[in-house]
C-alpha cells in the first residue's frame, strides 16, 4: 500500500505544450512552481514564448506539431524524468488546491482525471459542453501513451481516479483567435475522419451543427452564461459545421 511518505518521494514532471503563447504562459508556469520538473514542448513559436520560458526553471524542446498533437504529447512524455507526468496547456492554470492534491495523488491507481473550468473573457462558463469536462492529464509515466492526432486521448492502462480540485482554463483571448483555432482544429479533425473512412453528406453538414448548438445552448443550459454562453455555443456549432464541410470537400477532391 502506498503511503504519504511514498508520495513525497515520487517525482512529478509537468509538460507544457506551447505555440505563440506569450500572452498566457507566465501564469501557467508560475502555477507549476511546485512541480519537480517543468518541460516546455514548443511548436516553433515566432513570438516571445521561448524567451519567457527561459526565465523560469524549465527544459525547453522545439518540436513541430505537424498536425499530430498525440505525437507532440508523446514526445513530451519521452522527455519527462518523473515517475508521474502532468500535462498542461499554455492557457491553463493549476490552483494551489489542485497542486496540493496532485502531490498526494500517488496511489494504487495509474492516473487521474481532472475537471477543467473554462473562463471566457473574465466569465466562468458554468453551463454548456465545457461545464463538465474531465481530462486525463495526470498519470504514471509508463502507464500508457497518447493517441488520435486531434482531440487526443491518453490511453492509460489500469484503474483511473478523479481529483476534486479543478484546472482553470483561459482560452481564446479574443474572437479572432477563437476563429483561427476553430479553423485549424476543424481541418485536423476533418483529415482524421477522412483517414478513418468517415463520410459526410449535406444532411450531416446541416444537422450536426444544429444539434450541437441545441445541446450546448438549451439542453446544457448555455444560455445561463449570458453573452459568453451564446458565443461559445455558436463557435462550437461552427466548428462542427467546418469539420463536416471540409470532410465533404476532402471526399469530393479524392474523386476528381
Amino acid at each position: 500500500m502506498n503511503t504519504a511518505y511514498d508520495t513525497m518521494l515520487s517525482m512529478i514532471s509537468a509538460v507544457i505544450l506551447t505555440h505563440n503563447s506569450e500572452q498566457t504562459l507566465i501564469p501557467t508556469l508560475e502555477s507549476l512552481s511546485w512541480s519537480d520538473e517543468r518541460i516546455v514542448i514548443d511548436d516553433e513559436s515566432i513570438d516571445k514564448t521561448v524567451v519567457i520560458a527561459k526565465k523560469f526553471k524549465t527544459d525547453i524542446f522545439t518540436h513541430r506539431v505537424a498536425g499530430d498533437f498525440a505525437a507532440q504529447r508523446n514526445f513530451g512524455l519521452s522527455k519527462a524524468k518523473g515517475d508521474w507526468v502532468l500535462f498542461i496547456d499554455s492557457d491553463e492554470i493549476v490552483t494551489k488546491e489542485l497542486a496540493e492534491e496532485i502531490q498526494f495523488a500517488v496511489s494504487a491507481r495509474e492516473g487521474y482525471y481532472i475537471k477543467r473550468n473554462d473562463y471566457m473573457w473574465g466569465r466562468e462558463l458554468k453551463h454548456g459542453e465545457t461545464a463538465n469536462v474531465k481530462l486525463l492529464r495526470l498519470a504514471k509515466k509508463d502507464a500508457g501513451s497518447w493517441t488520435r492526432p486531434v482531440h487526443e486521448v491518453w490511453m492509460v492502462e489500469g484503474e483511473i481516479g478523479q481529483l476534486t480540485s479543478p484546472l482553470l482554463h483561459y482560452p481564446h483571448p479574443n474572437v479572432a483567435q477563437f476563429l483561427e483555432e476553430i479553423n485549424t482544429y476543424s481541418s485536423l479533425n476533418a483529415q482524421y475522419l477522412y483517414s478513418q473512412k468517415v463520410r459526410a453528406n449535406w444532411l450531416d453538414i446541416l444537422a450536426y451543427p444544429a444539434a450541437k448548438f441545441f445541446r450546448n445552448y438549451f439542453y446544457h443550459m448555455g444560455f445561463l452564461d449570458g453573452t459568453a454562453g451564446v458565443i461559445a455555443a455558436i463557435m462550437m456549432s461552427f466548428h462542427s459545421f467546418l469539420t463536416r464541410a471540409k470532410l465533404y470537400q476532402a471526399w469530393n477532391r479524392s474523386h476528381l
